[in-house]
């Protein structure tokens, strides 16, 4: 469960921050609220008939009906975040100016109302698979309390990105706006964040110490015995305290803190306690807690990775912005919806599929520690059909990242009868381990090499031709859009598209002394001759002088005087040009000389 809900968590956070807000909603408020109301009747409708009338009553319905509703829930999160536009909202918030992430937190608590729905009706059918009866509130709460440390260090690390952002000092502006500035602090936060999470996690859930006596004293021995070091054994009251189940958590010893529900201690005997603690010993003496934050590392790798090649293709595919006119949505939308996708599978994938694999081989590992610790693997396996007996009988349920407990159990007695598979499993974890490493390196050695520029040129000019485009839609009477259209398509050298602009902005506004100057100077420069029209070009630049007779505009007058034969009257223009011009006087001063040296280039009969 908590693992599912990390990933969960994880796909909602990424809904959240790579969302754009609207400068407008479509939808009025009013609108969007009775929508929203509308559609968290029908969820929780949904919810209640999938645990209507005791229909649930094994683990393995019970858990993928918990997962189906999830999935729902993010579907729900989805539309009130693409559609009801409710980030907008949020972002009235005080202090999101400051404090952006405020705003994605609004988000969250909206996923988490729609989780404690799911929780508020599954807690019936909880009590039938698992003989385990609840109050609501104290059900909710659990629940709660165990997945807000799933949202906590992506909370912490951002808000104390936000606060550095914000920082008016000098030098960390600097820094963060050094190419690895933001990776680097991210990094180092992240860094600390692994280190005291367990501290803050413990008291979030309400952990206290093992109390003195024979059973702290047994485990405390058994630890020393392993060269185990820790700041503390604690009792773990998930569900209060009743659900089996036990833990490490902490990279260091002053942060490192055993787990343990009373439930455990009260269903397992000396020996089967024992193994338990083997077990979660032998994540420590692996490195798995370390191992999992490379795993976290590597994600980001190769997520950067496949960003940019990813928006190249989009960026330069005239499906793309066919899709973007037939859609109606707006080129950044769009973009951001396109771009979405594919990183929400490659996130799918990864921790399922990749994280997964590394989990799941994880445990088997720390299943494996008990030949070490006890040279014996029969407590581990008495301790595993007990808890998937008391647990509701979920011996043959399946589980992404753990193994079934029937398959853990079935390669424990396989290693008794062969322990050579022991070495053979760890074998294999080194060797995935190491294929993994190498193209986490060689990632970021492809992340490193690739060109900051690659979505230059052609890509961004695209895009920015279908933003232009759909502003031309949205206000075909503004001159402004088709003046920009045209100095992109002159930038890019497609002179018909751009004459074509222009004539439509000079339609729109026949005094744009801008537009005038720049259709002026293509049809004097353009590398197509055949579009070269000099005397078009005199009377165009001779309005847009008349109206603003700034450095550049005389400058295109002084250059289609030349064009058309009168030097005299070329030289004289750009001398007004050079003594107007607040900057760049060489070129100035290079043009008088053209000009009074030169020819101008021969130009077809129009």
């Amino acid at each position: 469960m908590f693992y599912n809900n990390l990933i969960y968590l994880l796909v909602v956070i990424f809904i959240l921050t790579t969302n754009t807000l609207p400068e407008t909603p479509p939808l009025a408020a009013k609108t969007a609220l009775l929508l929203f109301l509308g559609k968290g009747a029908l969820f929780y409708l949904t919810v209640r008939l999938a645990h209507a009338r005791g229909r649930i009553r094994q683990a393995e319905r019970y858990f993928a009906m918990e997962q189906r509703l999830s999935i729902l829930a993010i579907a729900a999160i989805a539309v009130d975040v693409y559609l009801l536009d409710c980030q907008f909202y949020f972002s009235r918030l005080p202090w999101l100016d400051t404090l952006p992430t405020l705003g994605h937190l609004g988000g969250i608590f909206l996923f988490f109302g729609y989780l404690a729905l799911i929780w508020l009706e599954a807690r019936k059918s909880y009590g039938l698979v698992f003989g385990r009866h609840y109050r609501a509130a104290s059900f909710v709460a659990s629940n709660l309390k165990a997945n807000l440390p799933t949202i906590l260090p992506w909370l912490i690390l951002s808000l104390l990105s936000d606060l550095l952002q914000a920082s008016s000092l000098p030098a960390i502006k600097d820094f963060l706006a050094s190419p690895w500035g933001e990776p680097t602090l991210f990094l180092a936060l992240f860094l600390l964040m692994a280190l005291i999470f367990p501290a803050i996690v413990t008291r979030l859930w309400g952990c206290t110490p093992l109390p003195p006596g024979e059973e702290r004293e047994r485990i405390e021995a058994f630890c020393r015995g392993q060269n185990l070091a820790y700041a503390d054994i604690l009792l773990w009251p998930l569900f209060e305290g009743r659900m089996l189940t036990a833990g490490v958590m902490g990279l260091t010893r002053r942060f490192r803190y055993l787990l343990i529900t009373p439930g455990l201690l009260a269903a397992m005997s000396r020996e089967e306690i024992d193994a338990v603690l083997a077990h979660e010993i032998g994540h420590v003496k692996r490195h798995h807690l370390q191992l999992y934050i490379l795993f976290f590392a590597g994600f980001l790798i190769f997520a950067q990775l496949s960003t940019y090649p990813s928006l190249y293709l989009l960026l330069n595919s005239n499906l793309f912005y066919t899709l973007v006119r037939f859609s109606g949505r707006s080129p950044g939308d769009a973009l951001t919806i396109a771009a979405v996708v594919p990183m929400l599978l490659l996130m799918l994938v990864y921790f399922r599929y990749v994280f997964g694999f590394f989990m799941r081989n994880f445990e088997r590992q720390a299943d494996l520690h008990v030949f070490t610790a006890m040279a014996d693997s029969r407590p581990l396996i008495m301790v595993l059909e007990k808890i998937a007996w008391l647990s509701g009988n979920i011996r043959d349920l399946p589980s992404w990242h753990h193994f079934g407990i029937g398959q853990r159990v079935d390669f424990l007695l396989r290693c008794e009868r062969n322990r050579g598979l022991i070495r053979r499993h760890h074998r294999k974890v080194a060797l995935t381990l190491a294929l993994y490493l190498l193209a986490a390196a060689t990632a970021g050695l492809l992340l490193w090499k690739m060109p900051a520029n690659l979505l230059d040129g052609a890509p961004r000019e695209k895009f920015a031709q279908a933003v232009i485009e759909q502003k031309i839609g949205e206000n075909p009477a503004d001159p402004l859009w088709h003046h920009l259209l045209g100095d992109l398509q002159h930038e890019r050298k497609r002179y018909p598209e751009a004459i074509h602009a222009y004539e439509q902005a000079l339609r729109l506004a026949p005094d744009g002394h801008e537009t005038l100057n720049n259709l002026a100077w293509l049809l004097l420069t353009a590398d197509n001759t055949a579009l070269r029209d000099p005397a078009r070009a005199l009377a165009l630049a001779q309005k847009a002088a008349a109206l603003a007779p700034v450095s550049h505009i005389l400058d295109t007058l002084a250059r289609a005087y030349w064009f058309t034969g009168d030097r005299q009257q070329a030289i004289a223009t750009e001398e007004q040009a050079l003594a107007r011009a607040p900057d760049n006087r060489d070129y100035y001063r290079e043009q008088l000389q053209l000009f009074a040296t030169t020819s101008p280039p021969a130009v077809e009969n129009r």
